[in-house]
C-alpha cells in the first residue's frame, strides 16, 4: 500500500484549501492524473498523482485545510498492474461546480517545487518593520509629515540599532525568514511554536494577521497582546444581527492574501497620486482600423494592449519607475528588464499577469499576449510564475466607468498607472473647439523613490506617446 501525499505547490506555498476530491475509492489511476483540486493563497490547482494503481483509501474531503506533506490518498499498485494503470476520466465535480477550469501542476517528483523556477525578480524587501530616516521632502508633492508609519503599523523613525544590540537572531530557516520578508514582518519579533522556540511558516503568518488587525506582535504565550506602536486600536464590530439576518463568509486565500499585500503596501509605501487627460482619438481610428488583423493573428487589439507598449518604452526614458527600493541595503534596485503587470478582474479578486520582455515585442505580439492572459486569469488556468517579476502594472477600469482613481501601488513596485472610461469633450483645437475622445489617466507611485516633478514628466510622456504614436517607433 503506497501514499500519496501533498507535493510541493510553489515556493512559500505551504497550505491550500481543498475544493474538490476527483477520485473515488476503487477508482483506478493513473501518473500524472489530476486527483485533488486545492486552492493556495495565489492559485487554483489541480494535483497529479505520482503513483499508478488503485485507490484504497481517501484521507481528506473539500472544505480541508491541508498541507505540504499531508497524505491524501492510499494506493494498491498492484491492484492495476502499478505504471500500467489505464488513465481513467476524473471523477464528475459536485453540482455547480462542472464549468470551473483550474491549472494542472507540474508532476510533483521534480527536484524543483512546482510550478518551474521564475526569472531573476527585484531583490526582496528588508524584514520589516525597519526605522527609516524621514527623507527631505521632494518637490512637485508638498512637504513630507514629520514621521510615517512604517509597514505593518512599525514607526520609521531614527536608525535601527546593530544586530549584536538586539539579541541573537531568530530561529528560522532561510524559507521562514523570505516569506517574513516578503510579507513584511520582522522575523525577529516573531514568536516560534516549534521545538526550542523554532519559527515556522504559520507562526510568520499569524503574527502578520494579529498586525494587519492592528493586535500588534504576538505576545509571550499567556500574555495579553499589545498594540503594534503607531498602529489604530482594533475596535469591535457591532451586532449587526439587532438589525436584521446576516450571513458570514470564510475569506478564500486569494482574498486573504490579497488583503494582507495591500494591507502591507498601503502602509509602507508614501502613495501619491497625479492626473493628466490623453487625446485618444487618432489612436482610437488606428486601433479601429488594425483590430481585425490583430484578432486574425489571435489577440485583441484593446488599449491596454496598447498602453502596455508605451509604458514598456517609457520606463526605459525613465529607469526610476522600473526600480524597487531595498531598505535594508539603503539601495534602489533598477531593472534592466521590463516586464508590465495587468491587473485583471475574476470572480475569485483582482490577479496580476504579468507581460515580459514588453519592451522587445511588437504590439500585436503583446495584444495576443495581454488576451490569453487575461483568459487564462478567468478560467483559474493562471501559474504563479505567470504572475511574478513585475515592474510596473496597469490596472483598467474603463470597461466598467468612472473618471479617476488612486490606484494602490504593486509593492515591490514603485509605480502604478490607473486607465479609467475615455469621455468625449470639447477641445480648443486649430482656432476652435472640437469633439475629442480623452482618456483620464491616474499615476499612483512611491514618493520615497519618485519625486513629483520626475512623475509628472513621466506621465506627460506617456499622453505625448498616446496622443504621438510615431514618438513609440522613434524611441522604443
Amino acid at each position: 500500500m503506497t501514499e500519496f501525499k501533498v507535493p510541493e505547490l510553489g515556493e512559500n506555498v505551504t497550505t491550500g484549501d481543498v475544493l474538490r476530491v476527483l477520485v473515488n475509492p476503487g477508482d483506478t489511476i493513473a501518473r500524472d492524473q489530476p486527483v485533488i483540486e486545492l486552492e493556495t493563497e495565489k492559485a487554483t490547482i489541480e494535483v497529479p498523482s505520482s503513483v499508478a494503481g488503485v485507490v484504497k483509501d481517501i484521507k481528506v474531503k473539500p472544505g480541508d485545510k491541508v498541507q505540504v506533506g499531508a497524505v491524501i490518498l492510499t494506493v494498491d499498485e498492484n491492484g492495476a498492474g502499478g505504471t500500467k494503470a489505464a488513465e481513467q476520466p476524473k471523477a464528475e465535480p459536485a453540482a455547480g461546480q462542472g464549468d470551473q477550469k483550474v491549472v494542472s501542476m507540474p508532476r510533483p517528483a521534480r527536484t524543483e517545487s512546482a510550478p518551474a523556477p521564475r526569472p531573476a525578480e527585484p531583490p526582496r524587501p528588508p524584514e520589516l518593520p525597519k526605522p527609516v530616516a524621514t527623507p527631505p521632502a521632494p518637490h512637485g508633492a508638498g512637504a513630507a509629515p514629520p514621521h510615517r508609519a512604517g509597514a505593518m503599523g512599525a514607526p520609521a523613525v531614527g536608525v535601527p540599532p546593530p544586530r549584536a544590540d538586539r539579541g541573537p537572531a531568530a530561529p528560522a530557516s532561510p524559507g521562514v525568514r523570505r516569506l517574513a520578508r516578503e510579507i513584511g514582518v520582522d522575523v525577529n519579533e516573531v514568536v516560534g511554536t516549534g521545538p526550542q522556540g523554532r519559527i515556522s511558516e504559520e507562526d510568520v503568518k499569524e503574527h502578520a494577521r494579529r498586525v494587519l488587525t492592528s493586535v500588534g506582535p504576538v505576545a509571550a504565550p499567556g500574555a495579553a497582546p499589545q498594540r503594534a506602536p503607531g498602529a489604530p486600536a482594533a475596535v469591535p464590530l457591532p451586532d449587526f444581527t439587532r438589525w436584521g439576518e446576516v450571513e458570514r463568509q470564510p475569506m478564500s486565500n486569494i482574498r486573504r492574501t490579497t488583503s494582507m499585500r495591500l494591507s502591507h503596501a498601503w502602509n509602507a509605501i508614501p502613495h501619491v497620486t497625479q492626473f493628466d487627460k490623453a487625446d485618444i482619438t487618432g489612436m482610437e481610428e488606428l486601433r479601429r482600423k488594425y483590430r481585425e488583423q490583430v484578432r486574425q493573428a489571435g489577440g485583441d487589439l484593446t488599449v491596454t494592449a496598447m498602453l502596455v507598449k508605451v509604458l514598456a518604452v517609457a520606463v526605459k526614458q525613465f529607469p526610476q519607475f522600473n526600480a524597487a527600493l531595498d531598505l535594508e541595503n539603503d539601495e534602489i534596485v533598477y531593472k534592466k528588464y521590463v516586464n508590465v503587470g495587468i491587473a485583471v478582474d475574476t470572480d475569485r479578486g483582482l490577479l496580476v499577469p504579468v507581460i515580459r520582455n514588453a519592451d522587445r515585442k511588437n504590439l500585436t505580439l503583446i495584444a495576443i499576449e495581454v488576451h490569453q492572459l487575461a483568459e487564462r486569469a478567468r478560467e483559474r488556468k493562471l501559474t504563479l510564475e505567470e504572475m511574478s517579476g513585475g515592474g510596473i502594472t496597469i490596472s483598467n477600469l474603463g470597461g466598467i466607468g468612472g473618471t479617476y482613481f488612486t490606484p494602490i501601488v504593486n509593492w515591490p513596485e514603485v509605480a502604478i498607472l490607473g486607465v479609467s472610461r475615455g469621455i468625449v469633450e470639447s477641445v480648443w483645437r486649430n482656432e476652435k473647439f472640437e469633439p475629442r475622445q480623452l482618456l483620464p489617466l491616474s499615476l499612483s507611485y512611491d514618493h520615497r523613490v519618485i519625486d513629483g516633478a520626475d512623475a509628472m514628466r513621466f506621465l506627460r510622456w506617456v499622453v505625448e506617446a498616446i496622443e504621438q504614436p510615431f514618438l513609440l517607433s522613434l524611441l522604443g
